[in-house]
């Protein structure tokens, strides 16, 4: 037999009782909390810094993107322009109003010089040369649809921290299922030379 000490600084569990058993009930519920919240912590992390699948909207990408009802897979492993190049289409974080985001291609990375024609598009005679090299940490970016797209002609540069990530394919969910609803990769329009 035991003898436990009725001291005030003992206050440990007699080590001979034991827990009452939990219920079976009690035990699934616990089970199921866990793995919803690791579930949830994992899509969280996916969402934030692998993967998304977002709609695009607009005309400024067109024949590459449709104007509505396009959805695109980017990879979000290219946050930051690591690993980016000119002919990528990219999503951004929009450099005059950073609660949009944009889906541009990429057509000057840094130390690359891009020749400017105020003629054809939206600059509103904002560069006065002709020609500019794009600056350390940025790039330029157009629409492919030049005539309807609000890009680097008119903002200028954007820095590559804006770029939240590369597209990498799309679905056109009006298209038939039968067609996986319209998948198709999104491929680098630069041609090497």
């Amino acid at each position: 037999m035991s003898v436990i000490s009725k001291s005030p600084f003992n206050n440990y569990p007699d080590p001979t009782q034991t827990a009452p058993p939990m219920s079976e009930t009690l035990i699934y519920m616990r089970t199921l909390a866990s793995w919803i919240l690791k579930t949830g912590c994992a899509i969280h992390y996916v969402h934030s810094n692998v993967y998304e699948l977002k709609e695009s909207r607009g005309e400024s990408m067109l024949t590459t993107l449709n104007t509505s009802f396009d959805y695109v897979h980017t990879l979000k492993t290219y946050q930051n322009g690591n690993g980016v190049k000119n002919g990528d289409v990219i999503v951004a974080l929009k450099p005059i109003d950073p609660h949009q985001r944009v889906c541009k291609r990429i057509t000057g990375m840094p130390g690359d010089v891009i020749i400017i024609d105020p003629s054809n598009g939206s600059t509103h005679g904002r560069f006065e040369s002709k020609y500019m090299v794009v600056p350390e940490g940025h790039c330029w970016v157009t629409g492919d649809n030049l005539s309807h797209s609000l890009d680097s002609r008119s903002y200028s540069v954007i820095p590559l921290g804006l770029i939240k990530g590369k597209i990498v394919a799309a679905n056109d969910f009006n298209g038939s299922w039968r067609s996986l609803w319209g998948f198709r990769w999104i491929e680098n329009a630069f041609v090497k030379e």
